[in-house]
């Protein structure tokens, strides 16, 4: 395994994460603590939760991942493990600390606290803001719609907010989640402003059919000195291969959950990744690999998210999540891109 440190924090972290989002629906904690095991022994040391988990966000499971992972935790020395979590957003989703969901400094507080306690563990290596405040399109394409400004906490006081939790030993580094570029900046600004630690990651969906990364983002985050952790890189389990042709294999998310990941299941997408898997047969590849591969090419990715239901996923994606791709592919790939830009936002 390779690692990679996150500019401005001396966190050294595994080129590939343990995602979390599935324990606790579509995993129980025993397959959840098996995951664990599996990943660290291979060298992974990044692990990524959130206070929503798991997905798809319901009361009844609402903090169930993080408890999963903070029982694992309690069980063994920390060591050289990172440990990320998130603090949700605002939205509809009352039973997540009484609906006290505004990135507010009080609010900031109250859920690192319940996030640590879950965990079991004394400070949080990484804490995110899960997704904005403000009014911007998020987790997918869409356009920005004016009427839809919401009232909230200013970017400053939501720096205000993560300062004091480092202030306070509580949390060692802040970043963002399913930000724009303009948000990149206007959080690093505030930050200077105040003269506090400014965000020091962006954790975006990125992978060969999500490249938002790739253009006007790319420029904020070279001069911010930030590096993104990479989710859906499989876009949803669509670049694993498994729906391919149409297939919707019986127990998987998109069989059943409906109403999740729409996002990637777009005709544009599909038509995408049929290009890819064409790409990935010809030259001999897995399109997980391939997918995967391309990820861990880029510049700006200091850690890609992989999660899995089964172990064997998981095997396969954190082998393939290493894989180096050579210049012809990479070559191959930008050729099909120029067809397929930006598919699934």
């Amino acid at each position: 395994m390779n690692y990679r440190e996150l500019p401005g924090t001396g966190l050294k972290v595994s080129e590939i994460c343990l995602g979390t989002m599935t324990w606790g629906q579509q995993n129980t904690e025993a397959e959840a603590h098996e995951q664990l095991e599996y990943a660290v022994s291979n060298g992974v040391n990044f692990i990524d939760t959130a206070e929503m988990y798991p997905v798809p966000p319901r009361a009844e499971t609402q903090a169930r991942t993080e408890r999963f992972l903070g029982n694992w935790l309690g069980s063994r020395p920390r060591g050289d493990l990172v440990i990320a979590t998130k603090i949700a957003g605002p939205g509809r989703r009352d039973w997540i600390r009484g609906g006290r969901t505004d990135i507010t400094p009080a609010n900031i507080a109250e859920a690192v606290g319940q996030s640590l306690e879950r965990l079991k563990i004394d400070v949080i290596d990484l804490y995110q803001i899960h997704w904005a405040q403000r009014n911007i399109p998020a987790f997918g394409p869409g356009l920005f719609d004016p009427s839809k400004e919401r009232e909230g906490p200013s970017i400053e006081s939501q720096v205000e907010g993560m300062a004091a939790m480092i202030e306070a030993g509580r949390i060692r580094h802040w970043g963002l989640s399913n930000e724009t570029a303009w948000g990149v900046s206007a959080f690093h600004r505030a930050a200077e402003k105040l003269g506090v630690p400014g965000p020091v990651t962006l954790q975006n969906s990125y992978s060969l059919v999500s490249r938002s990364a790739d253009f006007d983002l790319a420029e904020a985050l070279f001069r911010e000195n930030m590096s993104v952790l990479a989710y859906s890189p499989l876009g949803g389990g669509m670049l694993s291969g498994k729906y391919l042709g149409g297939a919707l294999p019986k127990g998987s998310r998109f069989e059943a959950f409906e109403t999740l990941g729409q996002r990637f299941r777009l005709p544009m997408v599909v038509e995408a990744i049929d290009a890819y898997a064409a790409l990935a047969r010809e030259k001999g590849l897995s399109l997980v690999q391939l997918a995967l591969g391309y990820v861990r090419s880029r510049w700006f990715v200091g850690s890609t998210i992989i999660g899995a239901t089964t172990m064997e996923q998981l095997a396969e994606n954190i082998a393939a999540g290493q894989f180096e791709l050579d210049a012809d592919t990479l070559s191959a790939i930008a050729k099909i891109q120029a067809r397929y830009p930006n598919p699934g936002g």
